[in-house]
């Protein structure tokens, strides 16, 4: 009976190091498209679903249609809004190139991956 529990923890552990592997290779390969240089714009959001899309359009065309070379990517999170946020922030980043909608935990873990390379 002891030598099944052991095996049962040692395995278990295994899995969960092999998951960590895995999330580990994912977020380096998430991650990898960024640059290291520039300047990168977060806007976080909730719950602005009658305001989101003017303020967006009239950002992005400012930025990256007034030739500003140094902003490299917009990354557009969303703060689990309850309305139609998301959806309308995803249609706004398939027709606009440079811009990126990531959940929270994706845009804090590429922070700290920015911090990390400083």
């Amino acid at each position: 009976m002891f030598n099944f529990i052991v095996n049962t923890c040692l395995w278990t552990l295994a899995l969960y190091g092999l998951f960590e592997i895995i999330k580990n290779i994912i977020y380096m390969f998430t991650f990898a498209n960024y640059k290291e240089d520039g300047i990168y714009i977060i806007i976080a959001t909730k719950n602005q679903e009658t305001k989101i899309e003017y303020f967006l359009r009239s950002c992005l065309f400012k930025i990256f249609y007034g030739k500003e070379d140094y902003i490299k990517d917009i990354i557009i999170t969303d703060l689990c809004s309850k309305d139609k946020t998301q959806e309308i922030e995803e249609k706004i980043a398939t027709s606009m190139q440079g811009i990126k909608v990531v959940k929270w935990k994706e845009c804090k873990d590429f922070i700290d991956n920015i911090e990390n390379r400083v």
